[in-house]
């Protein structure tokens, strides 16, 4: 008697656990099912058991052609796979920069649109597009010196880390910068790598003892064309000594006005950052009537922009008594973070109520931002490429920009 095994590819219930196998193709060279491609149940009549499988013989097995585009299982089978889909050219940056000098416009143009992407890789997108825009570039530089104070009565709201980086942005830029730091904590020299122990000449000899500012600025060793006064515990006491002085007022904007006249030729400082304690002491007094500028960051959380009322009104009286040319300049947005609704609500009350001095940048909040100070430096030389330092690397790049447009204006 023959028996006919057929070979079918079903799946077969396995005795006393229920889960079905997975058919499996066969992988003899000649199309024989292998030994273990689908096992099958013979349920004999009248009887219980299951029988084992009858292995085929040659003359009654049907063969089974394997497909075409079946796929190697172990060492059997030979059969070729076929030739995978060519796939799709990728995008690349390499776009040809025979239509701008240096090729931005094209790489901006190359980037993707962002519209329908998530919220990550449109962070991604938008930092490339800065870096491609700011990276590397010449700011134009001011006719005269820009002098502005950062100030703002509220603590924690990133006054020392934005007058640090936008100052290192700009003397990347190819400005000279000058940072004098009037906070006795001296976290601005601590961030720009410049010793200010108690026995370093400091912004406190200038303010009391009268020295001049020559004597106490040093270079930044990270930033070509950054230069820093530092400031030491001394200044803490500096408050109560500056009480009983002459002009206690005027007395750092005598030394500011003494440092830059005589500055060597061909070698002039296009900014003054003087960085503010957080408090509205004789020390800021000092600083008001020394800039002409007022730069104000704010942090994107209410309290903040409560204490933005009360700054705006001393700024007012140290202009109707002590400097005529005082103004708010520059107001930057800092430890933005856009998925929240406080955030934004707080960015768009600022921008409604101060449309010209808002910048654009919104400096979001960063890790790598923070970590700078800890390896003393700027975040524009630990990470440049950082979401943070792109942020700063922009807002510096609008107030050289701001300035130059204003001196096109009054002339």
């Amino acid at each position: 008697m023959t028996l006919s095994v057929a070979v079918e590819t079903r799946r077969v219930v396995a005795t006393g656990i229920g889960f079905p196998e997975i058919p499996r193709e066969a992988s003899s060279p000649l199309g024989w099912p292998s030994s273990a491609l689908h096992d099958t149940v013979d349920h004999r009549q009248g009887e219980g058991d299951v029988s084992r499988e009858t292995q085929p013989s040659p003359a009654t097995a049907r063969v089974v052609e394997p497909p075409q585009d079946a796929r190697v299982i172990g060492n059997v089978s030979r059969e070729t796979p076929p030739a995978p889909m060519e796939a799709p050219p990728k995008a690349t940056n390499d776009v040809s920069r025979e239509t701008s000098p240096d090729g931005r416009a094209e790489l901006l143009a190359a980037l993707p649109s962002g519209d329908d992407d998530s919220p990550l890789a449109q962070a991604v997108a938008e930092d490339a597009r800065k870096r491609i825009t700011f990276s590397g570039r010449t700011f134009p530089r001011p006719t005269t010196t820009r002098v502005l104070t950062v100030a703002n009565q509220k603590g924690g709201v990133g006054k020392t880390t934005t007058t640090v980086n936008v100052a290192a942005a700009l003397a990347q830029a190819g400005a000279r910068v000058l940072v004098i730091d009037l906070d006795p904590q001296g976290n601005a020299s601590t961030a720009l790598g410049i010793d200010h122990h108690a026995e370093v000449p400091s912004i406190y000899d200038v303010l009391v003892d009268g020295t001049p500012l020559t004597d106490v600025v040093q270079p930044c060793p990270d930033v070509d064309g950054l230069f820093c006064a530092p400031a030491t515990i001394d200044l803490a006491g500096a408050e109560i000594e500056l009480v009983s002085l002459v002009a206690r007022e005027t007395r750092l904007a005598k030394a500011v006005t003494a440092y830059l006249e005589g500055q060597v030729e061909g070698e002039p400082i296009d900014y003054v950052f003087i960085d503010c304690p957080p408090s509205l002491g004789l020390l800021t007094i000092n600083a008001f009537v020394a800039a002409r500028e007022v730069f104000i960051p704010i942090q994107c959380e209410y309290y903040a922009l409560e204490g933005l009322s009360q700054l705006l009104k001393n700024i007012e009286l140290i202009k109707n008594h002590l400097n005529p040319g005082l103004h708010v300049s520059s107001i930057l947005l800092t430890m933005f973070d856009g998925r929240t609704r406080l955030a934004s609500q707080v960015a768009d009350e600022v921008r409604t109520h101060f449309p010209d001095q808002t910048f654009r940048a919104a400096v979001p909040r960063s890790v790598r931002i923070s970590e700078a100070p800890s390896h003393g430096q700027t975040v524009m030389t630990y990470d440049p490429n950082s979401s943070g330092a792109l942020s700063y690397l922009e807002a510096a790049n609008e107030m050289a920009d701001r300035g130059a447009r204003g001196e096109r204006e009054q002339s």
